[in-house]
């Protein structure tokens, strides 16, 4: 039997036959030999999805243990304490998921410059297919979308625009709608979220948006093998990134907690209290004019909450 290509032990010589996290080193050839087209992209996240699904952490393993004690310092580059020292990272990965959207996006605005315009009879037909239509009622003296509809008195709708008085909404059909939207895409009539597509998902698009998605389907699939390994080279680039301790500094275990989960840092004035990382300074570093300002602005947003709460506004 031959084994698959990502069993040759000439081709994936780094291969952890025990399931243990690829280290650091490890994880840069894999992306050499995925750009160098030695194996695929499925054989790629095969090889890399294995340390996923131990559930590990990369901190726990090792090779990060020794790498780390290699860059870490022996006090805080914040505060200079030497009390629970770790390395503090300034940036984290992205989730391969986001990678994946941003470049159908990409590949899907590159894919409408090239391909102005899709058929028109294939896109009616795809409209009838994937979506169902819940039709505008309309006025059918003046075609005024959404007439007034009467619970007592008869006839049962009222135009609000031409007063007209009618039993029965007329509306158009599909195919009026789709010609409408070939001639002018911004057109009023085709303006309404009328189409809701028959997945599970029950989004419900204009013909603006059911374009957009078709166009976009179209361009994820012709260039789906691309995309996929694109987005996978980016991440593992994230990942090595995050593993080579690129963008660190050695924290104590306060700075580290205050920055990760407050958004906080210390004060570079002062030295003393902790300060959004959006702000230069902490409020006591600030001058008394911006003092004064940011006091006055705290007790209106106070007030309007307070205001807010009486009304019962969330």
């Amino acid at each position: 039997m031959v084994k698959p290509q990502w069993q040759n032990p000439n081709c994936i010589n780094f291969l952890i036959k025990d399931t243990k996290m690829l280290t650091y080193n490890e994880l840069i050839e894999l992306r050499e030999k995925l750009i160098n087209g030695e194996i695929d992209v499925e054989t790629a996240k095969t090889l890399y999805g294995n340390d996923l699904k131990e559930g590990k952490r990369s901190w726990d393993t090792k090779d990060w243990k020794l790498r780390r004690a290699e860059v870490i310092k022996d006090k805080c580059e914040i505060c200079s304490s030497t009390e629970v020292i770790t390395l503090q990272h300034l940036s984290h990965p992205k989730k391969f998921n986001d990678y994946l959207v941003e470049l159908k996006r990409a590949y899907t605005e590159n894919h409408i410059k090239l391909n102005s315009e899709i058929d028109k009879s294939v896109f009616t037909q795809h409209v009838i297919n994937r979506y169902e239509y819940l039709p505008v009622p309309l006025c059918p003296n003046c075609k005024s979308k959404n007439p007034s509809e009467r619970v007592r008195k008869l006839p049962k709708y009222r135009c609000t625009d031409c007063k007209h008085e009618f039993e029965e909404a007329t509306n158009y059909s599909v195919y009026e709608l789709v010609e409408m939207f070939y001639k002018n895409n911004d057109a009023y009539e085709v303006y309404d979220k009328c189409f809701v597509s028959k997945d599970k998902w029950q989004n419900k698009h204009n013909l603006s948006n059911v374009m957009y998605w078709l166009l976009r389907n179209n361009a994820t699939e012709i260039n789906a093998a691309t995309i996929e390994k694109e987005a996978f080279l980016l991440y593992l680039n994230d990942d090595i990134k995050y593993l080579s301790f690129e963008d660190t500094i050695t924290a104590c275990k306060k700075c580290a907690s205050s920055y990760d989960l407050f958004n906080m840092e210390l004060c570079p004035k002062c030295k003393i209290n902790y300060k959004s990382i959006e702000f230069k300074t902490c409020f006591d570093c600030l001058p008394e004019e911006q003092q004064k300002f940011v006091l006055e602005s705290r007790e209106l947003a106070k007030q309007m909450r307070e205001i807010h709460r009486k009304l019962d506004i969330d």
